[in-house]
């Protein structure tokens, strides 16, 4: 759960208004996470907000690559000159100042979570690292709203994760698996194989893009199938905020699935700040589990002439006569359970 922003944003301009002689930081604690110490701070003379985390014992090797987003950056520092591992987060002068205090509360709320659940500080850091990860991706995508598009997309692939854990995956598996929200090649990476996600809300026809060459190509990951969700908007549905909520109930016994799950709706685009703008109720209709063989209609690297060096297209799926089945036996196929 994220921490309250109205500490950050007491302690951020009470910084801002006495700056220190010189470059350099200026900081002022929070309640620690665990041993994690948890500071505000700015830095001038740029004079930007931060919050600071400090690990005690952890030495933050030299070769870890720390993200950074259009609205921020992840830095080792050492405010206090105590040799400590130290990590900033701290926002760009153009990133948005109340996305960023979103951020940040949330990322504190993270170490909290880390923290009560007893892990290492190398853990800690690496949840810390993931979130962060997560926003970077948000803000890359816009950092806002979802379009129609893509919120009755992840509203399948809510569906299809949610399926699948009722089919027999651990939910820690299953939401590790989950792989769309970082733009992987196929929505889900399971067992030996993929599945690919497409959603649709049209009553008649089933138009699915087809966003490349290689994701509908088999020869990587094998078997790969299709998971067509059909869904209809309906008063008796759920919004999008509510499908969320049901997926957060389903893994909530599991640490590392909530810690994943939340990692991923955040890199997916969704925050919770924008949950009112979701308004359109969907229900799922039907999903049909499509195997990609050698009679499924797709363009590959293998069968497009030469030259051809990039492709997108559509198929419309409810006109594929592929091997159909039902997501289990799809599931079993996988080796997934």
């Amino acid at each position: 759960m994220a921490r309250p922003s109205k500490p950050f944003e007491l302690a951020w301009n009470s910084l801002s208004s006495s700056p220190v002689a010189a470059a350099g930081w200026s900081t002022m604690p929070l309640d620690a996470a665990g041993a994690i110490a948890i500071h505000v701070g700015r830095c001038f003379p740029e004079n930007q907000e931060a919050m600071l985390v400090r690990f005690p014992t952890l030495k933050i090797a030299a070769s870890e690559k720390l993200p950074e987003g259009q609205g921020f950056s992840v830095e080792r520092v050492d405010p206090k000159g105590d040799g400590h591992g130290w990590l900033a987060l701290t926002r760009k002068p153009f990133g948005g100042a109340e996305l960023f205090a979103a951020m940040a509360c949330d990322v504190a709320g993270t170490l909290d979570v880390a923290a009560a659940e007893g892990l290492t500080e190398l853990k800690v850091m690496r949840a810390f690292l993931g979130r962060v990860r997560a926003w970077q991706e948000f803000m890359r995508k816009g950092s806002r709203t979802l379009s129609a598009e893509a919120e009755i997309g992840l509203a399948g692939e809510l569906a299809v994760l949610g399926s699948i854990i009722e089919a027999g995956v651990a939910e820690h598996a299953a939401v590790e698996a989950w792989l769309g929200p970082l733009d992987g090649l196929q929505d889900f990476w399971l067992g030996t194989g993929a599945i690919e996600v497409k959603t649709t809300v049209s009553a008649a026809g089933f138009t699915a893009r087809i966003m490349s060459l290689e994701q509908l190509d088999d020869s990587q990951r094998q078997p790969l199938f299709i998971a067509a969700a059909r869904m209809r908007q309906v008063p008796s549905g759920r919004t999008l905020p509510e499908a969320v909520a049901a997926a957060r109930a389903q893994v909530e016994a599991d640490p590392e699935a909530r810690r994943w799950l939340a990692e991923k709706l955040i890199a997916a685009g969704y925050f919770d700040g924008h949950a009112d703008e979701y308004e359109r109720k969907l229900e799922l209709a039907a999903v049909r589990v499509i195997e990609v063989g050698e009679e499924f209609p797709r363009l590959v690297r293998g069968n497009v002439p030469v030259g051809v060096a990039q492709a997108s297209y559509e198929i419309d799926l409810d006109q594929v006569r592929g091997n159909a089945s039902d997501l289990q036996s799809a599931l079993k196929k996988l080796g997934a359970i």
